[in-house]
């Protein structure tokens, strides 16, 4: 274990590949430096530092529409990240997911991938391009109906999920909508009281300001954050596709559950 915890302040490598280059190298650490450095993992790992802003976003569903999954992958560059290798090992990552069903980032990168696991996987490709590459976070929701949609390439992506069955072409509009219009939450209820405390005060030294009666700012003060909510909540905002209508009007008896959206 010491030789491992030497070999990864050293290196960068993560605890597995660090013990399987030492098992290799017959525990003689020079040797593993040079195996992982040969496997493209320590010049991978030396990249940590780096930002990895640019990416893909990967979404899916199971077959009968009840579970939807959504992965952000990212790397250093946009050339890269366009690059079919980067892709396939995005779609292999959302595969694992479908499968799997883990918990957390940690347990999806310790997954079976290939003939390692999802780690290293990541290591290896990283290596052989020359760019960090990270899983930023992924996400499974359900639902009586559910619904994916990807934007831009896969620069947005998002995750809609109902409690209504025979819903998915709803679900599927929300989701467009939602892709567009980048709400907070999905209820007035549900914004944080504080945010909402902020906007008030906000307004309200804005109206006073302004010269407003103090008899009419408290008034005017909830018709503004009338229109706040219609901004932030997904319940509240204008539908894309039928701007006389607003997203509860148009559920049918639906609720929605959870919606998920990366961008990039």
């Amino acid at each position: 274990m010491e030789l491992i915890k030497q070999l990864r302040e050293m290196t960068g490598a993560g605890m597995v590949d660090c013990k399987k280059a030492l098992d290799e190298a017959g525990q003689d650490i020079n040797k593993a430096i040079e195996i992982l450095r040969k496997k493209g993992i320590s010049k991978a790992a030396k990249r940590t530092d780096r930002d990895t802003n640019e990416g893909v976003i990967k979404v899916g569903v199971n077959a009968d529409n009840t579970e939807a999954y959504i992965l952000q992958f990212n790397s250093e560059t946009d050339f890269v990240s366009r690059n079919d290798k980067f892709q396939g090992l995005a779609d292999d990552i959302l595969n694992v997911i479908k499968a799997n069903k883990p918990a957390t980032l940690e347990a999806l990168m310790a997954l079976p991938m290939g003939s390692g696991t999802v780690e290293e996987a990541i290591g290896t490709l990283s290596g052989t391009i020359g760019e960090k590459m990270s899983v930023k976070s992924f996400e499974i929701v359900n639902g009586a109906s559910v619904a994916a949609y990807s934007h831009s390439g896969g620069r947005i992506g998002v995750l809609i999920a109902l409690d209504k069955s025979d819903s998915v072409a709803l679900a599927a509009d929300i989701a467009m909508h939602t892709a567009a219009a980048n709400p907070k939450c999905i209820m007035p209820s549900e914004v944080d009281p504080a945010e909402m405390a902020k906007e008030k005060e906000i307004y309200k030294e804005l109206l006073i300001k302004e010269g407003k009666p103090e008899n009419m700012v408290e008034k005017i003060v909830e018709g503004k954050m009338g229109k706040y909510y219609s901004e932030v909540c997904l319940f509240e905002q204008e539908f894309i596709k039928d701007d006389k209508k607003e997203i509860k009007d148009i559920l049918a008896g639906a609720n929605i559950l959870k919606f998920v959206r990366y961008s990039l």
